[in-house]
């Protein structure tokens, strides 16, 4: 009698934790938060993982992100750049798409955070220098986005889009000017 005891107290615990998977692959477990924590072990509530087994890499993520970038669903790649850094923290990539998407809802203090981290992953490249350049703009710091654009300039002078963003500028100058 007494050997099936500890078998018996298992699947009791386990029938007391639950956990389902969303529409979006996250394990939600219903175990107990930290202050909650039982003889049996110290999981917690709010544990989320992502999907099981699968492996998903940030890649991916970038990739729809950019998706949504392009259709200008500038929430929902912010959404996709974040995640894809929280699973890869290191991805100047992402850092940079999730920049310029937290530049187009004009969320400028969470860009400039991306911007530091993106300058730390893939450096003074004609890309960084382009992207802070244009979120200036977007700033009317036309200074600012002039010293980056001619900076992207230098390294890639032959780049149609830093050629177009520098138009951009001078055409927002001669704007102003009128």
């Amino acid at each position: 009698m007494w050997q099936w005891l500890p078998t018996v107290l298992a699947v009791l615990v386990l029938a007391g934790c639950q956990s389902t998977a969303g529409d979006d692959g996250i394990i939600r477990t219903n175990e107990p938060s930290p202050s909650e924590f039982t003889a049996f072990g110290d999981t917690f509530k709010g544990l989320q993982t992502i999907a099981p087994v699968e492996y998903y890499a940030s890649d991916q993520a970038v990739a729809e992100a950019m998706n949504q970038f392009r259709s200008e669903n500038y929430g929902n790649s912010g959404a996709l750049f974040y995640k894809a850094v929280q699973l890869a923290p290191n991805d100047g990539v992402a850092w940079l798409g999730l920049a310029a998407s937290c530049d187009r809802i004009r969320r400028f203090d969470l860009s400039d955070k991306a911007y530091r981290q993106a300058l730390r992953f893939v450096g003074a490249t004609p890309e960084y220098y382009n992207n802070l350049g244009y979120s200036y703009l977007l700033r009317g710091k036309l200074q600012d986005a002039r010293k980056n654009f001619l900076k992207a300039y230098e390294l890639a002078p032959n780049d149609p889009t830093v050629k177009n963003n520098l138009e951009l500028l001078a055409s927002s100058v001669n704007s102003i000017g009128r």
